[in-house]
């Protein structure tokens, strides 16, 4: 599999992750939609049991092999299935999961799901098929000749050899890097700025790197803020009296919209070889719904107003979190990239805790002086606008920071990624004439 087709199976192996909340709603619906324990004992069992049969397939993977041509072929078809079977997903429950709410039209609900979920597992049978129908029959239409420009044969190869060729070149890690751009700010943008793709990049190179802090900000300022929202979601319906809609709109928003944003990562990878964008530059462009979002929340306090801004800022979120792991491994390295990613998430657990303080210390302060104010269960519930305004306000000027540090780090990367671009094109011009 290649560089392309590596970011393909992980944009929709994260994707999937997204419709979880939707599916478990649907299932629990089907058995009985009055008894919401049914919920968390789903989320309990089954990702256990998903977990279980995925074990057996991956204890049985045979050992790495060098693909073929038409083995990329097959893969690049692969992609072309799944990625439709997926959008068809995402839609079936965008649609159609409201309606669940009676447990007789849940269960045929959960039964269209079930075909569509299990529908990849025949992509085996189906990949046989066509390779018997390929040996067999003689037709003028051939897939074997079209990858639908996914996943180029020589791109590992030429990766290997892009990162080969500058190992001697300490260019990525330079504090007095000296250029021709006149004005202070192009000399800033250009002090220190990554040059190679995929250069290794150790713990100790990637905090001195200030290519990383930009990148440590767009998340900690775009995708974090998105993940605390939703995890908000429910009492910020509550306070401004939706709190009825939680368990079917929210939730059916919610679960499509973040798949849907996972399964949008993976553009770059389809469209690489006709629309060439510098992923950094994806980041950018996807972060941009979501200080529109809460600045959408923090001037209407409508229904429709709540269901726009939580899709936006959750198909947003999804595209962070399933693009940062492609991301982190072009930019520092693909070996290193576990260890980097890690140290890039640690903004997860420092944004939820400030972020939900502020929150938090907003809320309380309304319930005291709000004139509207509900006593459920002996805790005091905040209702009305004010509620969350000042805290909508607030998280929409922090996303605003984050998606001015995306724009900043695809302005210092962009360079790299056109260079290892047409270096790349180059060398397969170069390869398929040699043929």
């Amino acid at each position: 599999m290649g560089i392309h087709g590596r970011a393909l199976a992980l944009s929709l192996s994260i994707s999937f992750n997204g419709v979880s909340a939707a599916l478990y709603t649907l299932i629990a619906n089907a058995i009985n939609p009055d008894d919401d324990t049914q919920y968390l004992f789903l989320n309990a069992f089954v990702p256990l049991f998903a977990s279980g049969l995925a074990l057996i397939p991956i204890l049985r993977q045979p050992a790495l092999q060098l693909l073929s041509t038409n083995a990329i072929s097959r893969d690049s078809f692969i992609f072309i299935v799944l990625n439709v079977l997926a959008f068809m997903t995402g839609l079936y429950f965008l649609l159609l999961n409201s309606l669940s709410s009676e447990a007789s039209r849940a269960r045929i609900l959960l039964v269209g799901a079930s075909i569509l979920l299990l529908l990849p597992l025949c992509l085996p049978g189906i990949v046989c098929g066509r390779n018997w129908a390929h040996r067999t029959i003689h037709t003028s239409f051939c897939f074997d000749g079209s990858t639908f420009g996914l996943v180029n044969p020589d791109d590992l190869e030429l990766h290997k050899e892009l990162i080969e060729s500058d190992q001697n070149i300490s260019l990525s890690v330079n504090p007095f890097f000296v250029t021709n751009k006149e004005g202070l700010f192009g000399k800033v943008m250009e002090k220190g700025r990554l040059t190679v793709l995929g250069e290794e990049h150790s713990a100790r190179m990637l905090v001195r790197q200030w290519d990383f802090w930009l990148y440590y900000m767009t998340y900690f300022c775009g995708g974090t803020i998105g993940l605390v929202y939703s995890n908000n979601i429910g009492q910020i319906a509550q306070s401004l009296g939706y709190h009825s809609q939680i368990s079917t709109v929210l939730v059916t928003l919610y679960s499509s919209f973040s798949f849907f944003g996972r399964l949008l990562s993976a553009a770059p990878d389809f469209l690489h070889d006709k629309v060439y964008f510098a992923r950094t530059g994806w980041l950018a462009v996807a972060l941009l719904p979501t200080p529109i979002a809460f600045f959408l929340l923090a001037a209407s306090g409508s229904e429709a107003a709540l269901h726009a801004a939580t899709a936006m800022i959750v198909l947003s979120s999804g595209f962070v979190f399933s693009a940062a792991v492609s991301i982190t491994s072009e930019l520092f390295g693909p070996n290193s990239a576990s260890v980097n990613h890690n140290i890039l998430i640690t903004n997860i657990p420092i944004g939820s805790l400030l972020y939900g303080l502020l929150a938090a210390l907003v809320y309380d302060s309304n319930v005291r002086i709000a004139p509207q104010v509900n006593s459920l269960d002996e805790a005091m519930v905040c209702m009305g606008r004010d509620c969350y305004l000042q805290t909508f306000v607030c998280w929409g000027c922090i996303s605003l920071v984050g998606l001015i540090s995306s724009f900043l780090l695809f302005l210092r990367t962009g360079p790299a990624y056109d260079e290892d671009y047409d270096r790349n094109r180059s060398r397969a011009q170069l390869s398929y004439t040699t043929k």
